[in-house]
């Protein structure tokens, strides 16, 4: 950190292996990115092994209530989706993976009806499109009104369960990928390149505790990093994992300090922990407004496009009336768009506000804004590629430069889709050409490491309250020091003796969670501004000095070290 010297692990400590098996691609994580790049895999190479670390339909993706951003309408266009997109990327998104994102989208959308993808449909037969924040057309494709993750999730599980006994690919459920494997070190001592990953596996047979999966190339799908924040609308899974283990391989991260609060989650008292409800931005596209606690409609006066302005633009506003009012939510407002409209636009929505005594048709919804998903992670080019040979990430994980500062609305299903297919045929045609082979495995130098699992909720608060909604840099310095006091050292006693942690789930998670929370610390303090997700009280300003990329990478032997690139914005 600025003023100081940070230092991480650069592996778990676990067990050594107590198996081994020999794929030709290894693809970590099975929501939409995962499952995509598994099943375009299939058909290009002859052995894939696809783990996740819960079940096949577990993950972030079934969870996606909005839809998938694609110009699919005759009156809306690549350019317009790409405009909006730099827009709501606050200058730091890369021009040219966006577009990528907006060119490839659509047939990529059309792919996923031929996967058989079930969307809504307009009285006319054609896919129904609907609008959200930061969007300037009807361009938002949608299922089950407000289920859209949960049909692309039940398609893509639906395809691999098909191919279950294909011998050409593994399924590995409830696996938690420890580290990324490296081979031999380059001249300048960093890892080499990738060649598989050390798993933990729930489970009996040969296939239990500890193993090491070998592999031409590895592919992160492994979403991103709610659980280091105390309340998130990610799943419990989501503890960076795939950022960290990337982070430890030698990878580079970029735009880490940019976290989307989503502005609209229930509120469902100071006390709330663990993922929270969505109350999914399309409400707010549908007509929903924003009114404060004493009644009063308050985003027309912050932004020309009200309640669908940018996610981020919201979610200040947000917070700078609840600190105006002194309340800790405000309210939601969809009454006047009728009983019947919202139950058959928002059915998932409404029941599950039901549950929490809440009728969308008859009351005001209190909400806050809230962790929901992560703009930065692996740098990678435009096939997915990182900066460690082999080692590719596709989805939330990966940096791809298409969000820069903020992801602009229902952008994320569409990037895991375009990106997981660039990537698998890149690494199919590297395989097929010989440019990507096995490499046998060296220890990498540096600590290993492990966080006690009873350290969670304190990395969850520290975090919260340095880099969370709103930053201040005294309060980033705090966190940056309350992080490292965290005890790293798998080794630490208790007085009595008794390891303080053990190598474990629990733990292995919690030291993501603290690695991620370190480097988003780290970054947050440097980026002296406010841009997009990254809000600082002291630098309340976007500065065009900063229009630059924050890459963080580890040294060899685990120092935290940071440098600045423009090279893709402009």
């Amino acid at each position: 950190m600025p003023g100081g010297t940070t230092r991480l692990a650069t592996r778990l400590a676990a067990p050594e292996p107590g198996w081994t098996i020999e794929v030709d691609a290894i693809v970590v994580g099975s929501g939409i990115a995962g499952l995509t790049a598994a099943l375009e895999l299939r058909t290009r190479v002859p052995r894939v092994l696809l783990v996740t670390k819960d079940t096949l339909v577990s993950g972030s993706t079934v969870w996606a209530q909005g839809g998938i951003a694609a110009a699919l309408d005759p009156t809306d266009s690549p350019a317009a989706h790409l405009q909006d997109t730099l827009v709501a990327g606050v200058g730091l998104c890369d021009p040219r993976a966006v577009e990528v994102l907006v060119t490839e989208g659509p047939a990529r959308v059309r792919e996923l009806v031929a996967r058989g993808a079930r969307f809504d449909r307009s009285p006319d037969g054609e896919i129904s499109l609907t609008r959200e924040g930061g969007h300037h057309a009807d361009r938002i494709v949608h299922a089950g009104g407000d289920a859209t993750g949960a049909e692309v999730s039940r398609a893509l599980v639906a395809q691999i369960e098909a191919v279950r006994d294909d011998p050409g690919i593994e399924v590995v459920e409830h696996a938690l990928v420890l580290d990324v494997l490296t081979g031999p070190p380059g001249p300048d001592g960093r890892p080499g390149a990738a060649c598989g990953v050390t798993l933990h596996v729930i489970g009996e047979g040969q296939r239990d505790g500890v193993g090491a999966a070998l592999a031409k190339a590895v592919v992160l799908a492994t979403g991103g990093i709610g659980q280091v924040f105390r309340s998130s609308t990610n799943p419990a899974q989501a503890t960076g994992d795939g950022i960290a283990a990337a982070l430890r391989a030698g990878a580079a991260l970029g735009d880490v300090e940019f976290v989307q609060f989503h502005p609209t989650v229930l509120w469902a008292g100071s006390g709330a922990r663990g993922q929270l409800t969505l109350v999914s931005e399309a409400v707010r596209g549908e007509g929903a407004i924003l009114l404060d606690t004493d009644g009063v409609r308050f985003m027309p006066a912050v932004h020309p496009m009200a309640e669908l302005a940018p996610r981020d633009v919201v979610a200040h506003a947000i917070v700078a009336q609840m600190a105006a009012t002194g309340s800790e939510h405000v309210w939601l407002d969809a009454r006047h768009l009728g009983a019947d409209f919202l139950r058959t636009r928002f059915p998932t929505i409404h029941e599950r506000l039901l549950e929490h005594g809440i009728d969308l048709t008859t009351d005001l919804v209190p909400v806050a804004p809230a962790q929901h998903y992560h703009s930065g992670g692996v740098v990678t080019d435009l096939v997915g590629r990182s900066s460690v040979r082999g080692l590719y990430a596709v989805g939330e994980v990966a940096c791809t430069g298409v969000h820069g500062a903020n992801r602009l609305a229902s952008n994320s299903l569409l990037e895991g889709l375009v990106f997981a297919h660039r990537a698998a045929r890149h690494i199919a045609s590297q395989v097929q050409s010989g440019v990507l082979r096995q490499s046998s495995p060296e220890q990498r130098p540096g600590d290993e490491a492990l966080v006690a699992a009873a350290s969670r909720a304190r990395v969850q608060r520290i975090a919260s309250d340095g880099p969370g909604v709103l930053r201040s840099g005294d309060g980033l310095r705090r966190a940056g020091a309350a992080l490292a006091a965290v005890p790293t050292d798998a080794h630490e006693r208790l007085d009595d003796g008794r390891l303080l942690a053990h190598p474990q789930v629990a733990e292995w998670e919690t030291t993501n969670v603290h690695a991620v929370a370190t480097v988003l610390t780290t970054t947050a303090l440097e980026r002296e501004e406010s841009r997009g997700g990254h809000a600082r009280s002291d630098f309340p300003a976007t500065d065009p000095d900063w229009q630059v990329r924050i890459e963080v990478a580890l040294d060899p032997d685990g120092t935290v070290t940071t440098r600045r690139s423009e090279s893709t914005l402009r």
